[in-house]
C-alpha cells in the first residue's frame, strides 16, 4: 500500500510539472525565440549557398524528349536523369534495349554533370590524363550532357544503347533541349 501511494505520488509530481511547463511556455511571449532558432540565426548568411534542383516533371521530360527522339531513330535506348549531386532522378528504359544500357546511361549522366561538359569531350580529356577513367560511377563514352541553369549544373541526361556514342549524345540533347535551361 505504502508503495503504491508512493508511485501515485510521483505520477501526480509529473503530471503537475508537465502541466507547469505547459503553462509556462503558453505565458511566453509571442516574439520569444527557440534556442534552435537561435542557432540557425547565428549562421551568418555568408556561408550559405542555396543551389537550383530540377524538379522530377523536368527530369521526366527530358528523358522522355530524349527517348522520342531514340524511338523516332528508331532507335533502343534508355534514359538517364541525375541530379547535380549525380543522384538518379528518372530512369527510362525503351522497349527492347539493351541490359548494359541502363547502368551506362546512368554512369554517363553522373559524368557530365560532375565535369558540366558533355561526355563527348570528356572523352578527348583522357588522352592528357588516362586515370580519370578510374573514377568510381563514370563513364567516358559520347552520350552524357549536362543541363545548366545560368552556367552552373543542375542536372546530367546520359543515353545509352544506340549504336554509337554520337547517336546517344544526339537524344540526351534532345532531352536537354525540352527544358529550354541549357
Amino acid at each position: 500500500m505504502k508503495r503504491a501511494l508512493t508511485v501515485t505520488a510521483a505520477v501526480v509530481a509529473l503530471a503537475a510539472g508537465t502541466m507547469g511547463i505547459v503553462a509556462a511556455q503558453a505565458d511566453a511571449p509571442a516574439d520569444a525565440v527557440s534556442p534552435a532558432a537561435s542557432q540557425r540565426d547565428a549562421v551568418d548568411d555568408r556561408h550559405l549557398r542555396e543551389s537550383d534542383r530540377l524538379t522530377v516533371d523536368a527530369a521526366t521530360r527530358a528523358a522522355q524528349a530524349a527517348l522520342d527522339a531514340a524511338e523516332e531513330a528508331d532507335q533502343r535506348v534508355t534514359v538517364a536523369v541525375v541530379d547535380r549531386d549525380g543522384n538518379t532522378v528518372v530512369t527510362l528504359r525503351g522497349d527492347g534495349a539493351g541490359p548494359q544500357s541502363y547502368e551506362s546511361a546512368e554512369r554517363k549522366a553522373y559524368t557530365a554533370v560532375s565535369w558540366n561538359a558533355p561526355t563527348s569531350e570528356l572523352v578527348e580529356r583522357l588522352e592528357g590524363a588516362p586515370t580519370l577513367r578510374d573514377i568510381p560511377g563514370t563513364l567516358f563514352l559520347p552520350g552524357g550532357v549536362p543541363v545548366t541553369a545560368d552556367g552552373s549544373p543542375v542536372a546530367g541526361i546520359g543515353v545509352a544503347g544506340a549504336p554509337s556514342g554520337n547517336l546517344d549524345e544526339e537524344f540526351a540533347r534532345a532531352g536537354a533541349a525540352a527544358l529550354a535551361l541549357s
